[in-house]
């Protein structure tokens, strides 16, 4: 399947399950597991099913794997910062990356509230809703705006920070220049793969760098594997929030 009509599957996949939530009238936790919501459960079947006829493998956070040896398997968040949609604040995505053998292929992040769309295709650039986005250039961490999961146990010397609660769109952010850097600051097994490599492929096609905050590949196909993304609007900066992140945290557990 070729890029562009993978993006159309993705977007198909996106749109079925904000017409899912466009019904729902009960968005509290839904008591089937801790932090799972009742929008979790309406979006996943809405995605899977979607993207199961367009002939993909899916690793959903919601339900697992799906036909996970076929060639293509997009790893899918049907709502990520559920606990924003459950409050009703406007930060919170459906996020979808398609790997192929050589790793993140295409990428689909859609803002569910606000219906603002990122897309990128590996070695094409990101865009959002159609137009190329790029970073913001800033090297330094104490001239940063950064997006925050967690709170480190002391201050990594930005100029500003904001916790936002949906990684997805976190890195988006990061990637068309809204916030200079992210920092994923929670301790032990927090981000899946579906929270970060929709956001990771935007990131990079739009020239952000992202990396794991101890060293670890960031390509992540079992769903049990955890990970702590750090981005950087340049290489500098992603370096000094990398040193900020251990001399504030200390190490974690690989």
């Amino acid at each position: 399947m070729d890029p562009d009509a993978l993006l159309e599957a993705l977007t198909r996949a996106a749109d079925a399950v904000a017409v899912s939530l466009a019904s729902l009238e009960d968005w509290s936790l839904a008591g089937t597991r801790p932090g799972q919501y009742r929008s979790d459960l309406v979006a996943d079947p809405a995605a899977v099913d979607v993207l199961l006829a367009a002939g993909l493998g899916v690793v959903s956070e919601e339900s697992g794997a799906h036909e996970p040896d076929r060639e293509l398997v997009a790893v899918v968040d049907p709502v990520d910062g559920s606990t924003n949609a459950s409050r009703r604040l406007p930060w919170y995505a459906t996020s979808i990356c398609v790997l192929d053998g050589s790793g993140p292929l295409v990428a689909l992040v859609v803002n569910q509230a606000t219906g603002t769309r990122y897309e990128a295709v590996r070695g094409r650039g990101a865009r959002r809703d159609g137009r190329p986005i790029a970073p913001s250039g800033v090297t330094r961490v104490d001239r940063a705006t950064l997006g925050l999961s967690g709170y480190p146990a002391r201050h990594l010397g930005w100029r500003q920070y904001r916790a936002l609660g949906a990684m997805a769109l976190d890195l988006c952010a990061v990637a068309e220049g809204a916030l200079d850097g992210f920092v994923d600051c929670v301790g032990g097994p927090h981000g899946g793969p579906w929270d970060y490599l929709g956001g990771l492929l935007v990131c990079e096609e739009a020239g952000a760098s992202v990396a794991d905050a101890v060293g670890r590949d960031l390509l992540v196909r079992d769903a049990s594997e955890w990970r702590s993304p750090v981005a950087g609007a340049t290489p500098e900066l992603l370096a000094a929030l990398l040193d900020a992140r251990t001399a504030a945290t200390g190490a974690e557990s690989r």
